[in-house]
């Protein structure tokens, strides 16, 4: 299941990318400009800065997500988007003897395509830790035999054989990731994934995300969510057609997370 936390961020991120903003334009210090910051002042200039799009000073506010439940689908899709840092669980060190995995909507719903997909996960974990078992088996004797002492050759015969086992899990196995963007690369995200045209799970997690950011920096994220949130359509020949749902839908989420 979907697990989005958001545990890190800058400090009054509005205040930082107004103050950064400001200095772009003003002959004083840091120092002098952050005295004079109010929420009030720092939420109208954010509210200029995204009129007239100018974006890098948003570059300054960062926000760091944990993320469990998704799968290695979603993850090549996610580091995809290259202004980002990420650390996600390693299937070379980590040896996954009950990997759990995420399953379709489309396939929940249905009971033959689920009954056929668990039997094909089943099938799977076995094969890898059957290939596991018997490369851990090959690469420990070949170590002991070199002279090293059981234990050790145990333990590094078990990474050499994560390292080749690990090519038969599927697309759908689970994986945990700890995710930062800035806000700029954060607006892009939600502009992309939380797109009716995305890929189900990483439209999920998209909102997710946005669910948390949004009530920490609502002028930052004023205009977040899929391009029509903020103009027309984005999509061209593949529009899913219902801009105008998309928008009413961000606009009440938006409202909800402020009240």
């Amino acid at each position: 299941m979907l697990k989005v936390e958001l545990i890190a961020h800058t400090p009054e991120p509005e205040r930082v990318v107004a103050a950064a903003a400001r200095l772009c334009y003003s002959p004083v210090g840091v120092d002098a400009l952050m005295e004079k910051s109010t929420p009030e002042k720092d939420a109208k200039f954010v509210q200029m800065l995204a009129g007239f799009g100018h974006d890098s000073p948003t570059e300054h506010a960062s926000f760091t997500f944990a993320i469990e439940g998704v799968s290695r689908a979603l993850l090549a899709q996610i580091t995809r988007h290259r202004l980002a840092s990420f650390s996600v669980q390693s299937q070379r060190y980590v040896r996954l003897d009950d990997f759990h995995f995420v399953i379709p909507p489309e396939v929940e719903a249905d009971p033959a395509s689920k009954a056929a997909f668990l039997t094909a996960m089943e099938e799977e974990g076995r094969h890898y830790l059957n290939i596991a078992a018997a490369l851990q088996a090959k690469h420990k004797a070949a170590f002991m035999a070199q002279g090293m002492d059981e234990k050790t050759a145990d333990k590094k015969a078990e990474k050499l054989a994560n390292e080749d086992a690990r090519f038969v899990l599927p697309n759908a196995c689970e994986t945990k990731m700890v995710v930062t963007m800035n806000a700029r690369s954060l607006n892009h995200f939600f502009r992309l994934r939380c797109c009716n045209r995305a890929q189900w799970e990483i439209r999920a997690l998209a909102e997710e995300m946005f669910r948390l950011v949004y009530p920490i920096a609502p002028n930052l994220f004023a205009k977040a969510g899929p391009g029509c949130v903020s103009g027309g359509c984005t999509e061209g020949k593949m529009t899913c057609g219902k801009a105008a749902e998309v928008r009413s839908h961000y606009e009440a989420l938006k409202a909800s997370l402020t009240e």
